[in-house]
C-alpha cells in the first residue's frame, strides 16, 4: 500500500513538472523561431472571408460585437449570423440590425435548436466565401485578424486551419484574473508547443479560421462529440491539411465568472476530449498518424493523473478521518499526508513557467498586463482541482453514465456580470 501511495504521490507531482519544461521549451522555440522579429502580413490577393458566428440567446452582447465587425481592415467579407432558435430578444435583434447593414450582413434563423455544429454547417451551406472564420458570439476581433488569417493560406496552399489568440476581458473578479494567466501560460504555451511538434489538440473555438475546400474535403462539423473545435481539428489534420498557432490573430472573449459557469465549461471540455479520443482512435493503426500519437498519450496520461489526485485526495480525507476518531494508527511518515517539498516546488515552476508566458504575451496586452502575474499563484490550487474533477465527470459522462451529445445546446456564462 505505502508503495503505491509513493508512486502516486510522485507521478502527481513529477507529471505536471515534465509537462512544465515541455511547454516552456516548446513556447520558447516558437518565439524565437516565428514570433520574436515583426511580421508583414502583406499578401498580394486577399480572398473573400465569410465570418459565421453560431447565437442562441445571445441578446446582452451580440449588437456591440456585431459593430466591432462593422469596418475591419479587409477589403472583402461577409457576416452570417446563425440564429440557433434562440428565446430572448437575439431574433429580433439580428432583423433590425440586418435592416441597416444588408451590403455585409445577414441571418440565418434555425428552430428548432440545432446544436451549435449544425449551426456552423448552415452557415457555411449559405456562406460566399473561400474562407470561413468561426467566431463565438463573445469574441471582439481586432481589425487586422482577417489580414494576418489570409497570409496563411494564400502563402501556404495546405493550410487547412489557423486559431487564433484569445485574450481575457473581464478582469475584476478572482476567476477572471486567474483565467487570464490560465489562457496565457497554459493555453498558450501548449498550443506553441504543439505547434513545434507538428500537431494541435484543438482550434480556439472561439476564433477559427478555415478554409473552405478543406471543410468540404473533411465532411464539415460533425455533431458527434461536445466540442466540434476539436473534432473538426482532428478531422482536418486526419485528411493532412496543416492546422497552425497565430498569436497576432487576437480577439477578447469574456471568461466565466461563476463557480457554476466554470464547471459546466470545465465538463464540457473533459468530456468532448474523451470523446474526440474514443472516435479517433483508429491513428494507432495507421503510421502516417504518428505525429498525432504524443498528442493523444499526452491527453491520456492527463486522464490518469487527474484519477491519480482524486484518489489521492480522498484517500487522505479517508485515512485521516479513521485517525480522528480512533480506529485506526497513523503515522506522520506515510504518504498519505499531502505533499510538502514537492507541492512548493511545482508553485515556483509554475510561477517561473508564467514568467515565460507573460514575457511573450506582453507585446500584444497593455502595460498593466504584469499586474496580472500574482493572482496566478492561485491556479495550482483551484483550477488543477476543479479541471481534475471535470476531466473525471467527462470519463463518467461518456463511458458511465453514457450522457452522449445533445442537439440543444446553451450559451455559456459570458462573465457579465462585470461588465459595464
Amino acid at each position: 500500500m505505502k508503495l503505491i501511495w509513493t508512486i502516486l504521490n510522485y507521478f502527481i507531482f513529477l507529471y505536471p513538472l515534465y509537462m512544465s519544461f515541455v511547454w516552456t521549451t516548446g513556447a520558447l522555440l516558437f518565439y524565437f523561431r516565428r514570433e520574436r522579429k515583426p511580421f508583414d502580413f502583406r499578401i498580394d490577393r486577399y480572398p473573400f472571408f465569410s465570418i459565421l458566428i453560431p447565437a442562441h440567446n445571445e441578446a446582452r452582447i451580440i449588437r456591440d460585437m456585431l459593430n466591432t465587425l462593422n469596418d475591419l481592415d479587409y477589403p472583402a467579407y461577409e457576416v452570417i449570423v446563425i440564429d440557433d432558435n434562440s428565446t430572448d430578444a437575439t431574433a429580433r435583434i439580428l432583423d433590425d440590425f440586418t435592416e441597416n447593414n444588408k451590403d455585409w450582413f445577414k441571418v440565418i434563423h434555425l428552430s428548432p435548436n440545432s446544436g451549435k455544429a449544425a449551426a456552423l454547417n448552415a452557415g457555411i451551406l449559405f456562406s460566399k466565401g473561400e474562407l470561413i472564420l468561426t467566431l463565438d458570439a463573445d469574441c471582439f476581433i481586432n481589425k487586422d485578424v482577417l489580414k494576418i488569417f489570409a497570409w496563411h493560406f494564400v502563402k501556404y496552399p495546405r493550410t487547412g486551419a489557423v486559431t487564433g489568440n484569445p485574450r481575457i476581458i473581464n478582469r475584476t473578479s478572482l476567476l477572471g484574473k486567474i483565467q487570464i494567466g490560465e489562457y496565457s501560460s497554459i493555453i498558450g504555451l501548449i498550443k506553441r508547443t504543439q505547434r513545434i511538434l507538428g500537431k494541435i489538440l484543438t482550434v480556439s473555438g472561439v476564433i477559427a479560421a478555415f478554409r473552405k475546400s478543406a471543410l468540404c474535403s473533411c465532411g464539415l462539423f460533425d455533431s458527434d462529440t461536445v466540442t466540434e473545435d476539436i473534432d473538426i481539428t482532428w478531422k482536418l489534420q486526419k485528411k493532412f491539411w496543416d492546422v497552425k498557432f497565430e498569436p497576432h490573430a487576437l480577439c477578447w472573449i469574456l471568461a466565466p465568472e461563476t463557480w457554476l459557469g466554470l464547471w459546466r465549461q470545465r465538463i464540457r471540455w473533459g468530456q468532448g476530449g474523451i470523446e474526440v479520443l474514443r472516435k479517433h482512435r483508429d491513428i494507432w493503426f495507421d503510421a502516417r498518424m504518428r505525429r498525432f500519437w504524443p498528442i493523444y498519450l499526452e491527453y491520456i496520461i492527463a486522464i490518469l493523473w487527474s484519477f491519480s489526485l482524486a484518489s489521492l485526495i480522498l484517500s487522505w480525507f479517508v485515512v485521516y478521518a479513521l485517525y480522528y476518531f480512533g480506529i485506526i494508527p497513523i503515522e506522520p511518515t506515510q504518504p498519505f499526508i499531502p505533499p510538502v517539498w514537492t507541492g512548493s516546488i511545482l508553485a515556483l515552476v509554475c510561477l517561473l513557467q508564467s514568467v515565460v508566458s507573460f514575457s511573450i504575451d506582453y507585446h500584444y496586452e497593455n502595460k498593466t498586463f504584469f499586474k496580472y502575474y500574482f493572482w496566478i499563484i492561485w491556479y495550482p490550487f483551484f483550477y488543477w482541482l476543479i479541471n481534475a474533477a471535470g476531466m473525471i465527470m467527462g470519463v463518467f459522462n461518456v463511458f458511465i453514465r453514457r450522457k452522449g451529445v445533445s442537439v440543444k445546446w446553451e450559451s455559456p456564462d459570458r462573465g457579465l456580470h462585470t461588465i459595464k
